[in-house]
């Protein structure tokens, strides 16, 4: 099977009060997961605290990158990877009127 390139992703991930140590401490056990079973590509994954000015709130910023454009789909059907996003799922909330408590995104890098 031939893999294709990497997909850079960006992942924001929204907690509720009270709930982000636990929602960071299953974000530091993502990017590894899915490494151990070569969804990710080598690269560690980015992480970020944010805090939002307007209203305060705390949120997390993940930058990894997929194995290739196939690999979100599999995770999906993963056991070590669902045992990690099942929880987030309780302890997030939505945001911006979008109804889900992660935005994700495919970025890509533009030179200056």
């Amino acid at each position: 099977m031939t893999k294709g390139k990497p997909v850079l992703t960006h992942v924001t991930y929204y907690p509720k009060k009270g709930k982000e140590q636990e929602l960071l401490a299953l974000i530091k056990k993502h990017w590894p997961a899915l490494r151990a079973i070569g969804l990710a590509t080598d690269e560690p994954a980015q992480v970020y605290q944010a805090h939002d000015k307007r209203s305060g709130n705390t949120y997390f910023i993940e930058i990894f990158a997929w194995r290739d454009e196939n690999a979100s789909s599999v995770a999906h059907q993963t056991p070590e990877v669902m045992a990690v996003w099942e929880p987030m799922g309780s302890i997030m909330e939505s945001w911006n009127g979008t109804g889900s408590p992660i935005a994700i995104a495919e970025i890509e890098k533009i030179p200056l």
